[in-house]
């Protein structure tokens, strides 16, 4: 199995897979500036008591072309299938910088019931990272297993909690912040966070979960295969 993995992390791609990854890296680069553009004119601010549809746009569109593209297209599954997990984890180790959001708490910036989840979990999730790798760079077919789905469940689920907590909060209890708000969450530069970073730290961890489903079906083929030439080997002994 750990053959298998680092096949397919050394394995040249095609042309078609290459080309992919230029138009993976041309529209992250354009989300970003259209983050930045969006954000500078106020797109993202929601009247007080509505619901943040701005925010939510911003999170799911690029989701939501993420797994519609990797239904449909397969050079970008073929190249998502492909991708090199010990980059994907590493990136992932960023999310310690999720203490800020604990520094804006203190500053009187985010509300606790929103920064002190958000910051938490991003932590967890940031300083496990390099555990995750280490095992990953000692063992590829780490890659398969139920301790690395649950790590990039956990990240997915972080995300989700600190994302509902920052958009339902406001939209059904519109005076339970008080003072302090998620407000600035809203504007840039602390727009960027959700409209940004977050869909691509969920497609990071649903490429690897992609990728765990597959060498999980290798594993399994394999494993098949084996006991049926067990059988073939007795049968004709």
């Amino acid at each position: 199995m750990a053959n298998t993995v680092l096949s397919r992390v050394d394995q040249p791609k095609d042309r078609a897979v290459s080309g992919i990854g230029s138009v993976v890296a041309v529209f992250f680069l354009a989300w970003l500036a259209l983050i930045f553009v969006l954000g500078a004119r106020g797109a993202f601010v929601a009247p007080r008591g509505a619901p943040p549809l701005g925010l939510l746009i911003g999170l799911l569109a690029p989701l939501g072309l993420f797994l519609t593209g990797y239904r449909t297209m397969r050079p970008l599954r073929e190249f998502v299938l492909a991708a090199d997990l010990r980059i994907i984890v590493g990136i992932q180790a960023w999310r310690w910088a999720g203490f800020g959001f604990l520094a804006l708490y203190t500053y009187g910036v985010l509300p606790g019931i929103f920064a002190w989840p958000a910051g938490l979990g991003d932590m967890a999730i940031g300083m496990t990272a390099p555990l995750v790798l280490a095992n990953l760079l000692r063992r590829p077919d780490f890659a398969a297993s139920k301790s690395f789905v649950a790590w990039n469940l956990s990240g997915i689920l972080d995300l989700t909690v600190a994302v509902s907590i920052g958009a339902l909060v406001p939209l059904l209890a519109p005076n339970f912040y008080g003072a302090v708000t998620t407000a600035p969450m809203t504007q840039l530069p602390l727009v960027l966070i959700p409209t940004y970073l977050v869909p691509t730290f969920l497609i990071l961890h649903l490429t690897a979960l992609f990728q765990a489903r597959q060498f999980g079906r290798l594993t399994t083929r394999r494993g098949e295969s084996g006991a049926s030439g067990e059988i073939r080997i007795s049968q004709t002994a």
